[in-house]
């Protein structure tokens, strides 16, 4: 097992950085270098910044790996300490790799079609496993966009320039979250 002290992610993470940083942890994990405790730890110093979560994130979820099939209660733990950044992170990938995989197959790209197929069920049930009130909060501010053209992932939906077959799509796999149950209120 490696020791934490050789672990630092620097006040001013870059984005460089940051990819290090991640797929460094990736590979950790995946080899079984680190302790429980390790990860976790590790997961949430990235995760105090969006450029660390982001990464995080990126690495885990298109990862080859079969960690992100099922995700440890370390790693939801360790996502669920900055719930605000990650929330976002997450709806954001369950968007955009919905949106990819249509993409890839407009360009008769099956392969990468089906990665970001695997990126989107690896988010959808990681947001299921996270199961923050923040996070549907987001799916439905991203939903409202949709359907609206206005409120806070417009921007989001613009700067990606998603065309009408792609924000269905994001609809229907946002609904699809939504109505799992997961989110129903807690007694």
């Amino acid at each position: 097992m490696s020791t934490m002290t050789t672990w630092q992610v620097p006040d001013n993470l870059s984005n460089e950085q940051a990819i290090e940083l991640a797929y460094s942890l990736l590979e950790q994990m995946e080899s079984n270098q680190l302790t429980d405790n390790e990860i976790e730890q590790r997961i949430i110093d990235l995760a105090k910044s969006k450029t660390g979560a982001r990464n995080f994130l990126g690495a885990y979820l298109t990862s080859n790996s079969n960690l992100p099939d099922s995700p440890s209660v370390r790693v939801i733990n360790a996502l669920k300490s900055s719930p605000e950044i990650v929330s976002e992170l997450m709806v954001k990938n369950l968007a955009m790799s919905t949106t990819m995989a249509i993409t890839h197959r407009r360009n008769n790209d099956e392969e990468n079609a089906q990665g970001s197929d695997k990126v989107c069920q690896r988010s959808a049930k990681l947001i299921k496993a996270l199961n923050l009130d923040i996070i549907q909060d987001e799916l439905n501010q991203l939903l409202n966009s949709i359907t609206t053209g206005e409120g806070e992932y417009q921007a989001f939906l613009e700067r990606w320039g998603y065309d009408q077959e792609q924000l269905q799509a994001m609809a229907t796999k946002v609904t699809q979250v939504l109505k799992s149950g997961v989110f129903l209120k807690k007694e």
